[in-house]
C-alpha cells in the first residue's frame, strides 16, 4: 500500500480534505490539489506521509491536463482519481433568467467536464496501475441533487446529473482494468453549504438521519469505494435518507 498514490482535486478542505487524510491513513500517498489555498495546501502535505500539493484552476484547459502529468511526475504513478472539486450556484428554480448560459457554461466546465478531462489525462497511469494485479480507480463525486430534482440551482444540478451518467458510460468503457463509481451526497457540513439555513432545517427534520453530514462520512464512504475491488458503474446517495422521503 506505501505504494500506492491517491490523486484527489479540491482537497484542501471539506469533504476532498477529509477524504485525504482517511486515504492516508489506509496507507496511500496522497497528491492535493486546490484551486487556491496553495498554504493550505503545502502544510497538509508536510503533515501527511508521502503527500504532494498540486495548484491548478480546473476551469483552465491547460491547467487541467497538467495536473495529473504533474502527479505523475512527482509520484512515479498513479493509482486513483477522486474527482472532487466542483463548484456550486444558489439559483432559485423558478428563476430561470438568473441561470444564464454564462452560468450553465461555468456549472458544465467544472462540474462535468473537467472531471472526464482529468480521467482522459489519466486513463493510462491508471491503466499501468492495474497492470499490477489490482484495478485502479475513480471515483466522482456527485450529488443527490442529481438524482432528485432538488439543489442549489438547475444548471448546478444537471452538471451533476451528466457526471453521474458520465460514471456509468466511463464504468462500461474502462472496465475491468479502471472501476469507476460515483458518491452522491446530500447536505454536507462544508464551506460550500453555510450559510443555508433552510437546506440545515430540511435534513435536520425531514431526513432519517435528522442532520447534514459530515465531510468524514463521506469521506469513509469513498474509501470504502476505493477499498473494494469489485463494485463499479455505481452512483451511491449519501444523504442521509433524504431521498427516500
Amino acid at each position: 500500500m506505501s505504494e500506492r498514490v491517491a490523486l484527489i482535486t479540491g482537497s484542501t478542505s471539506g469533504i476532498g480534505a477529509a477524504t485525504a487524510r482517511r486515504l492516508a491513513r489506509d496507507g496511500y500517498k496522497v497528491a492535493l490539489h486546490s484551486r487556491r489555498s496553495a498554504d493550505v495546501g503545502k502544510q497538509m502535505a508536510a503533515e501527511l506521509p508521502g503527500a504532494s500539493y498540486h495548484q491548478a484552476d480546473l476551469a483552465d484547459e491547460a491547467a487541467l491536463r497538467g495536473l495529473v502529468a504533474a502527479v505523475v511526475a512527482h509520484h512515479g504513478r498513479l493509482d486513483v482519481l477522486i474527482n472532487n472539486a466542483g463548484e456550486s450556484i444558489r439559483i432559485p428554480h423558478a428563476d430561470l433568467k438568473a441561470a444564464t448560459p454564462a452560468v450553465w457554461r461555468r456549472m458544465l466546465d467544472v462540474n462535468l467536464i473537467a472531471p472526464f478531462v482529468l480521467i482522459t489525462e489519466a486513463e493510462s497511469a491508471l491503466r499501468t496501475s492495474a497492470e499490477g494485479g489490482r484495478p485502479a480507480c475513480v471515483i466522482n463525486i456527485g450529488t443527490h441533487s442529481g438524482v432528485r430534482p432538488k439543489g442549489a440551482s438547475i444548471p448546478y444540478a444537471v452538471a451533476k446529473a451528466g457526471l453521474h451518467h458520465a460514471t456509468r458510460l466511463l464504468a462500461l468503457t474502462l472496465g475491468p482494468a479502471i472501476r469507476v463509481n460515483c458518491v452522491a451526497p446530500g447536505l454536507v457540513e462544508t464551506p460550500m453549504a453555510a450559510g443555508w439555513p433552510e437546506a440545515t432545517e430540511l435534513w435536520n427534520t425531514k431526513s432519517p438521519m435528522r442532520r447534514a453530514a459530515r465531510p468524514e462520512d463521506i469521506a469513509d464512504l469513498v474509501a470504502a469505494l476505493v477499498a473494494n475491488d469489485y463494485v463499479t458503474g455505481e452512483i451511491v446517495i449519501a444523504d442521509g435518507g433524504l431521498n427516500l422521503t
